[in-house]
């Protein structure tokens, strides 16, 4: 008991220290490079969804986010970051993956874990939601349908 408290007060301790995006370059899905702190500063709210092309629980998650993002574009204004944590071959899968389910996110790729790491994502799906100031107001890991109704919440 005493150690789960302790696990509990480490990872409250470090998300509170980690109130804003890292800085670190990730590639989008066309070769762009992109600075992770950047994607808060247009002043609309963000989601960022870490993700991998053999995540069952994932893709169920992007899905039925699919479904209200066009909804929650137009009443917040905002942008969808979806970070593929695929890993060698797996990471030339992702575009036509994406292309697939012809989800309009904004698809990062981080093979080499940098923004994971720094995020501490230690599984996935692993889903944060920016405000409008660039503060991190919200992460969850996991999936369970009907989740994305506390992210609408949190978005407003």
């Amino acid at each position: 008991m005493k150690k789960l408290f302790v696990m509990i007060s480490l990872l409250a301790s470090s998300l509170f220290a980690m109130a804003q995006l890292p800085d670190v370059n990730l590639k989008d899905i066309d070769g762009k490079s992109v600075n992770v702190t950047e994607l808060s500063k247009s002043g609309k709210p963000v989601i960022i969804s870490f993700f991998a092309t053999w995540c069952k629980p994932c893709v169920r998650e992007l899905k039925a986010i699919n479904e209200l993002y066009a909804e929650w574009q137009e009443e917040t204004g905002v942008e969808m970051y979806i970070v593929s944590t695929d890993q060698g071959q797996d990471s030339k899968k992702v575009k036509p993956f994406v292309d697939g389910y012809g989800w309009d996110y904004h698809v990062l790729l981080d093979p080499n874990s940098e923004l994971k790491r720094a995020m501490n994502v230690q599984n996935i799906p692993h889903l944060f939601v920016i405000d409008s100031k660039g503060k991190i107001v919200y992460n969850h890991v996991g999936y369970t349908d009907g989740g994305e109704t506390e992210i609408r919440e949190y978005l407003r």
